[in-house]
């Protein structure tokens, strides 16, 4: 049976994913909030990693996050360190175009979106997808995430590398489920929901006035 790809990310309210789990996980940019995520951690979002984790599966990361991995999980004392284990015995999917060894056991480096959609026709655990920003628009573009877990914090934090950013195709997405954890977190799961509608008839017509086609003219100048 084929596998899936099941993805889930945490993200502020401002849309940036960037460091969740502690002040030194990515502070490229100048990034100073890093560890957002454990200011308002509860116990709902604890449920949900029990149940994305709770089966076989494998992982599927771009490079950058799994340095963070590579660097942490198989190092993980006292209460994670059962997870940390997990990760290290799970095949980690790479998508890696440089040369930089991938020395964390039981990882395997793939070059591009293609390999990622032969990986997952074939037999096998899910691929989960948990951070990784960088893939979001190739696999969304490409139709390969089939669930997209969604943490939304109740935090701004005001910069940050954004998890839809530059390559994000339009497109639709059909909430599956959603909850509103203790602490005011909105966990939402999506899948692909196909092409932005059309326009409706309801929606109204553009103006004509000649302010407005002075505001146009602007527009196209980039005056405005």
């Amino acid at each position: 049976m084929a596998r899936k790809i099941r993805a889930a990310a945490f993200l502020s309210l401002d849309g940036v994913m960037q460091a969740p789990g502690g002040p030194s996980e990515d502070f490229t940019g100048g990034f100073a909030e890093g560890g957002w995520v454990f200011r308002m951690w509860d116990d709902g979002v604890n449920e949900t990693l029990g149940a994305l984790f709770g089966r076989e599966y494998d992982l599927l990361l771009g490079r950058r996050t799994y340095d963070i991995f590579a660097a942490y999980w198989p190092y993980v004392e006292g209460e994670e360190a059962e997870m940390g284990k997990a990760f290290t015995k799970a095949t980690k999917f790479v998508l890696s175009h440089g040369g930089r060894p991938l020395e964390w056991e039981n990882t395997r480096r793939l070059a591009g979106i293609d390999e990622i959609a032969a990986i997952k026709a074939e037999d096998g655990p899910d691929l989960i997808v948990q951070g990784s920003g960088t893939l979001y628009p190739a696999l969304l573009s490409a139709g390969l995430i089939d669930e997209l877990t969604l943490m939304i914090y109740p935090v701004l934090v005001g910069s940050g590398k954004r998890l839809f950013g530059e390559g994000t195709r339009p497109a639709a997405m059909r909430m599956t489920d959603h909850r509103v954890t203790e602490k005011g977190t909105i966990v939402a799961t999506y899948e692909a929901g196909g092409a932005i509608p059309p326009m409706p008839d309801f929606a109204p017509a553009p103006a004509t006035s000649e302010r407005e086609q002075l505001r146009q003219r602007q527009m196209q100048e980039g005056s405005w």
